[in-house]
This record gives structure tokens, C-alpha cells and sequence, in this order.
């Protein structure tokens, strides 16, 4: 495993900020149809992941390593979490981090990690061992090359979500206007 975690951290660039875009498409348990989302985000390492929804309406998802935040369009708040009230959040939030940073590190100890690397591109396949996070979480599945392009999470209960990655850009610091998603 370590030389796969390896060889896949040689190719995942290393960057303070990422952003772009997603596309999300959630299948879930007695639904015909399933749901679908896209919009732009930022990941800032330290500070967190913010998930700003424009389609099918606008809200903001920000995820900090000790809590969870959700916006409306107007702004106000729809849902908070702390993980001191919520403590399983702080194992989930970190797992989170792990897979959109592909911090390879920070995988392995959350998941059994197997995969394969190939000429321009790598996949990885992600299996919990933390028992609270396999309560929630069935296995992960990414794929990427310079930066994580789709990750695929099953669900324990047996929904799934497919998130694609577009248009990934590394820059150096947060803008100035994204500051304060993270305050």
C-alpha cells in the first residue's frame, strides 16, 4: 500500500487552495430519479472546504474541520453542526479533507487503501476502518490525475454520490472575497 499511496502523491499536486468546479449526482434509496447539483468550490487547506451550490438553487455547504455549516441563497443559516456537540463530524470532516486534498496520509488512516496507478492517472479504492465512519460510509472510491477529478461515495445505507471535478486550478492563498466563507 505504501508504495501506491506513494506513487500517487508524486502525481496529486500539493497546493494551500484549490478551486473549480462540481457536478454532483446523488442517488438515494426510493427515489426514481436522482438528485443532481453543480456549482463552484474552494478547498483551503487549514481552514476547510466551501461547496457553493448554484444549480438546481443557490446555497453555500461549508465544511471546517469542527463543523458543518449550511446557507440559503438569502444567507441565513439552514443547518449548523459543531463536532463537539456531534463528534462523529470531526472524524467525517477530516475524511472529507483527505479526499479532496487526496492528503494520502490522512487516508490511510482512515480507510484500508487499495488502487492502481497508471501512465497519466490513478484510482483508489477506499474502505473505512474507523467503525463510526463505517456506519455512515461504505467505501469511497477516486480517481485523478494532477488533482482528485471524481470521487464516489457508497453510502452504508446504500445511497450513492458521484462527484465530478472540473476545471481544478491550485493557487497560493484564499481570495478575498472567499476569506470569509471560512470566518
Amino acid at each position: 500500500m505504501q508504495t501506491l499511496l506513494e506513487q500517487v502523491r508524486q502525481r496529486v499536486q500539493d497546493a494551500p487552495v484549490v478551486r473549480g468546479q462540481f457536478t454532483q449526482r446523488k442517488t438515494v434509496q426510493g427515489f426514481k430519479q436522482p438528485l443532481q447539483s453543480s456549482g463552484d468550490f474552494v478547498a483551503a487547506r487549514g481552514k476547510g472546504i466551501a461547496w457553493l451550490v448554484r444549480k438546481p438553487f443557490a446555497s453555500t455547504l461549508i465544511v471546517k474541520p469542527d463543523s458543518l455549516l449550511s446557507r440559503g441563497a438569502d444567507g441565513r443559516v439552514a443547518m449548523q453542526m459543531k463536532a463537539q456537540d456531534e463528534p462523529v463530524l470531526r472524524t467525517i470532516n477530516a475524511m472529507l479533507f483527505a479526499v479532496m486534498a487526496a492528503d494520502l496520509e490522512q487516508l490511510g488512516q482512515y480507510f484500508e487503501v487499495t488502487g492502481q496507478v497508471q501512465a497519466g492517472s490513478w484510482t483508489l479504492h477506499l474502505v473505512p476502518r474507523d467503525a463510526m465512519l463505517a456506519q455512515w460510509l461504505q467505501a469511497v472510491d477516486l480517481r485523478g490525475q494532477q488533482f482528485v477529478q471524481e470521487v464516489q461515495l457508497q453510502e452504508a445505507r446504500g445511497d450513492h454520490s458521484q462527484i465530478l471535478i472540473q476545471n481544478p486550478v491550485a493557487e497560493k492563498a484564499l481570495r478575498a472575497q472567499d476569506a470569509p466563507l471560512f470566518e
